[in-house]
């Protein structure tokens, strides 16, 4: 299908070498532009973004995430799951906010949050910029709420660096759809495990033959290398959020 939308997508890759040019602010106005015209639930528009430009706390978020591109890039967004903004309207009308901080709730933020992320993203790509997302801002969970002076029933999700490509490097094989598709009710296919044998063989292939940073790694090998993490940072996710005022009477 020749369409310029579809081809943005379907030509996606992750971007982590950009050059020192900095967004103008006419190109950080137009991504958040686009990423304010996303579908929300119910019209609550419960996320927020924080551009990071000081060059000192962007090197601090390269220290937490021990990502360099969280430093060096054009420009750096923080995407927030906010209902800090819904609460002071709530709490301004008299009515009560108790449910803001339910898991429903959350919920939302995150997803409006991500999906506004994802929108910033394409617009930036569409214009032949590239971006990475950074879900490591939640190594330090607790340090992040406490650099960004976020408020109440506000919680970090991750950190999108976007900028012009250095290096552009292969596009990484995707799974089949037939592995992550199905219709009416969840069913993995009968010949599951030889998709993942054949995704496997592919994904070595494109290891083993890509410009930079080449290895020899399959897709069962990374899920087997990712289940075995076990950082204690992360760990404090969930006393951040209570902190932060969401799940409090979750069990």
């Amino acid at each position: 299908m020749d369409n310029q939308t579809i081809h943005t997508l379907m030509n996606h890759r992750t971007i982590r070498d950009f050059s020192d040019r900095q967004l103008d602010q006419a190109t950080v106005n137009t991504l958040l532009a686009a990423a304010s015209q996303t579908a929300t639930s119910m019209f609550m528009q419960q996320f927020s973004v924080i551009s990071i430009t000081e060059s000192s706390l962007k090197h601090t978020f390269a220290e937490i995430t021990g990502d360099t591109h969280a430093e060096k890039n054009g420009h750096l967004f923080i995407f927030i799951a906010d209902q800090y903004r819904n609460y002071q309207i709530g709490q301004a009308s008299g009515q009560s906010t108790k449910l803001l901080g339910e898991a429903d709730r959350l919920l939302a933020a995150i997803y409006d949050a991500s999906i506004a992320a994802e929108s910033l993203t394409t617009a930036a790509e569409s214009i032949g910029l590239g971006a990475s997302y950074l879900g490591s801002i939640l190594n330090e969970p607790q340090q992040l709420v406490d650099l960004l002076h976020l408020p109440t029933l506000t919680f970090p999700v991750f950190g999108v660096a976007v900028g012009y490509p250095v290096t552009i490097p292969e596009q990484k094989p995707r799974l089949p759809l037939t592995a992550i598709h199905f219709t009416n009710q969840y069913h993995l296919p009968d010949n599951y495990s030889q998709l993942l044998d054949n995704y496997d063989h592919e994904l070595t292939d494109y290891y083993n033959q890509r410009s930079t940073n080449s290895r020899v790694e399959t897709f069962r090998h990374n899920i087997m290398r990712q289940l075995a993490k076990s950082p204690k940072q992360r760990r404090t996710v969930l006393k951040v959020l209570r902190k932060q005022g969401f799940l409090l009477d979750e069990q």
